[in-house]
């Protein structure tokens, strides 16, 4: 066996980068196995059908790990556009788990389905499987320097917020820590702002789905905004986007609602994203959350309680692989609806109407 003083210079080098490579690679088999799923899956796709970047790297002390963007389908200035983001808190893999698990079956449809292939002529889709690694690594809902990415943009609520739970300023040791306002968003929510602005704009329709799991007994959907209790400018998109949903699968489980409903905090992110693309007055931009609710799996597995990733993720294989199957149908939903916006957004006649519905369905109590 050559010993590494025995390398010339460049050799060694090489050798040394290809040791730390398989040092890292060991590190993220054991701590982190989404990302190899996530590099081996891009790695098998089809040719040309995905553009991907590393939009961020976090560096941790014994390793580095990339924020991945992933794109498809239509490059037209002008096509609708669907995003979908998971693994904003490390300690919910689940949420990432669903958007690759979505991500594999378009892959696999791709070299059969011609409705598949037709639609994504006509739509652009973009991924951020896992926007926090860092996080998840370490196995922690916040980033690694202890920041609750969804406490951490520029906005504050209009109103009492939960105790803690609505963001606080105290410690990065205790938890829903939303950073120090001087610093700006951390690095990972300037990755994800950097890719809305360059997108977003200009556009005629978006929707964005961010996967997380939250305690509850159902799927939630919800909608901005999180920071005040009076309805988004375009409710009216929004009550037409869940009646055409409910239409379409009347038998669903999801309950659609405003987070405000629950309670009110500090630096939603995509209550501050909806207000920037707002302002700049292209298009409509419908952010919603998917909330899966893990009080269902706790109560059929009460011993999951005595894992912290049990608080937030399904553990027994056939209720994780029932989860990934069972969110399949709405994010092709949402896929169809950016795709067909045209056909069911309000135009000036229904608006009031569905605000006025919106209003009395979600806000008559506010």
């Amino acid at each position: 066996m050559t010993e590494l003083r025995d390398l010339t210079p460049h050799t060694a080098i090489a050798a040394e980068q290809a040791s730390r490579d398989q040092r890292q690679r060991r590190l993220l088999r054991t701590f982190l196995p989404e990302m190899i799923s996530l590099e081996r899956m891009l790695a098998e796709a089809p040719d040309q059908t995905l553009t991907i970047q590393v939009v961020e790297r976090v560096e941790l002390k014994t390793v580095a790990v990339p924020v991945y963007r992933v794109d498809l389908g239509s490059e037209s200035a002008d096509a609708p556009v669907l995003i979908l983001v998971g693994g904003v808190h490390g300690l919910e893999r689940i949420g990432s788990h669903v958007v690759m698990a979505w991500l594999q079956s378009l892959l696999a449809r791709l070299g059969w389905d011609q409705h598949l292939q037709v639609l994504l002529e006509r739509v652009h889709i973009t991924l951020l499987p896992i926007l926090n690694p860092g996080g998840m690594y370490l196995n922690q809902r916040s980033n690694p320097n202890g920041v609750d990415l969804m406490r951490n943009a520029p906005i504050t609520a209009q109103g009492q917020s939960a105790f803690l739970l609505g963001g606080q300023r105290l410690s990065p040791r205790l938890p829903w820590y939303t950073g120090d306002p001087a610093r700006g968003m951390e690095a990972e929510n300037r990755a994800l702002e950097a890719v809305i602005t360059e997108l977003l704009p200009g556009r005629p329709f978006s929707l964005a789905l961010d996967c997380h799991s939250g305690f509850g007994w159902q799927d939630q959907i919800w909608f901005p905004y999180a920071y005040r209790r009076r309805p988004m400018r375009r409710i009216a998109s929004v009550m037409a986007l869940k009646l055409i949903w409910e239409q379409a699968y009347p038998n669903h489980d999801y309950v659609f609602e405003p987070q405000s409903g629950h309670y009110l905090t500090h630096g939603d992110l995509w209550d501050y994203f909806y207000k920037q693309m707002n302002r700049a007055g292209d298009g409509t931009f419908i952010p919603l959350t998917l909330e899966m609710g893990s009080w269902r799996w706790i109560r059929k597995r009460p011993r999951q309680l005595l894992r912290l990733d049990g608080l937030f993720n399904p553990l027994a294989p056939h209720r994780h692989q029932r989860v990934l199957r069972s969110h399949l149908g709405f994010i092709n939903f949402l896929l169809d609806a950016a795709a067909s916006h045209p056909s069911w957004l309000p135009g000036p006649e229904q608006e009031a109407m569905l605000r006025e519905a919106a209003i009395m369905h979600w806000y008559r109590h506010s």
